[in-house]
C-alpha cells in the first residue's frame, strides 16, 4: 500500500470519527430525540465512514481521495469552529 493512501485514509478516518460525533450530538440537541435515534445516527455515520474508509485505501485515485480528506477538514472545522 502507498504511503499517501495510509496517510489520507488516517486523515478521513479520524475527520470522520468527528463528524459522527457532531453528527450524534445534533440529533440528541433535537426535541423530542431518543437514544435509538442517537444511536441509529452514530451507526449510520460509521458505516457510511467505514465504507470511504476501506475505498480510499484500495481503489479511489489520489485526486479524489484527497479532495475528501479536504471537504472532510472543511466540514470539522465549519461545524465546530463556526458557532
Amino acid at each position: 500500500m502507498e504511503t499517501w493512501r495510509i496517510v489520507a485514509t488516517s486523515l478521513f478516518g479520524v475527520g470522520g470519527l468527528i463528524m459522527v460525533l457532531v453528527a450524534m450530538a445534533q440529533v440528541r440537541d433535537r426535541q423530542h430525540s431518543s437514544h435509538v435515534e442517537v444511536v441509529r445516527a452514530g451507526l449510520i455515520g460509521l458505516l457510511v465512514v467505514g465504507v470511504v474508509v476501506v475505498n480510499i485505501a484500495t481503489w479511489l485515485p489520489s485526486v479524489v481521495a484527497w479532495g475528501l480528506v479536504a471537504a472532510t477538514a472543511l466540514a470539522v472545522f465549519f461545524l465546530t469552529m463556526m458557532d
